[in-house]
């Protein structure tokens, strides 16, 4: 299932080419003359632990087991210790089902739904700051030249964004280096693909940044901390709790990053300033994703 990207080092990349995830539609333009371009792809995916139903999600389709096991994991429905015994997907039915060594159900937590500000359309169960008392990341330095080299690498991954836009990209990332790329309608449903392949791989979290092109909410930041990654950085803006709870548990937050221009709500200590922003060029047009002005 992996790629390995020459160019950029990914270990999984994006896949613009896949005959499923876009859709050529044919219309008219603002002149009215015809015009034919690509759109994403959207459709249901219904997760299923150890036989029940858990929720059904709106996706792309790519990486649909990876989807699944983050998915649990970030919902604290996959306890420390137990084992994966088996992910079984079918195409036909839209279905994952994970199976495990453990028998919890979950009939009480599923009662308690938070529809969040996550696109196609997010949803926590139980209590949302589960999992975050007592918890504190490793405070890990950042060097602001590897957030800068990281803004201009991702901007040229070639990407179901530059081909259709209407997506969110999520990339983990090492230093300067991107590892893994996941797109989504969801930004929730990128980060969820990423979660899930640390999580198979076993993957540390310690040494990680994570990138999205998505707003910097409570949602986003929750599911970066209990994925124990330090830091958070985003194109986008930020929310007031999600600042609040990064501050708490020690995640080093950025958001608006983009060319030379990036601001830090928590985690500034951490900051190694080692670039001169003067000397970073502005991106390219081409490049210009929807995000918030500093």
């Amino acid at each position: 299932m992996a790629i390995l990207d020459e160019n950029s080092d990914l270990i999984i990349a994006p896949d613009p080419a896949h005959p499923r995830l876009t859709r050529a539609v044919t219309g008219t333009d603002h002149t009215g003359a015809a015009t034919e371009i690509s759109v994403v792809e959207e459709r249901p995916l219904t997760i299923f632990l150890n036989g029940q139903e858990i929720v059904t999600a709106m996706t792309i389709g790519d990486y649909p087991e990876y989807l699944a096991i983050g998915f649990l994991k970030n919902q604290g429905m996959l306890q420390p210790g137990e084992k994966i015994t088996g992910v079984d997907y079918d195409d036909d039915l839209e279905t994952v089902v994970v199976r495990t060594d453990g028998q919890t159900r979950y009939e009480e937590k599923l009662k308690k739904k938070t529809r969040t500000s996550g696109c196609a359309v997010g949803t926590v169960f139980g209590d949302m700051m589960e999992g975050l008392d007592g918890l504190t990341l490793p405070a890990t330095p950042v060097k602001t030249s590897w957030l800068y080299t990281l803004s201009a690498r991702i901007n040229r991954t070639p990407s179901l964004y530059l081909e259709a836009g209407a997506i969110h990209g999520t990339v983990l990332c090492r230093e300067d280096r991107p590892l893994v790329y996941m797109e989504d309608v969801g930004r929730h449903n990128a980060v969820d693909k990423i979660a899930g392949w640390m999580l198979s791989e076993g993957e540390s979290p310690d040494d990680k940044i994570l990138y999205t092109t998505g707003r910097l909410t409570s949602e986003m930041v929750i599911k970066t901390a209990l994925m124990g990654i330090p830091v958070l950085a985003s194109r986008s803006g930020f929310t007031a709790w999600g600042v609040e709870i990064a501050q708490q548990v020690g995640l080093t937050l950025i958001g608006r990053m983009r060319g030379q221009r990036f601001v830090c709500l928590s985690g500034e200590e951490r900051l190694v300033r080692d670039a001169d922003p003067a000397a970073v060029g502005d991106e390219e047009r081409k490049h210009r994703r929807k995000g918030a002005r500093v």
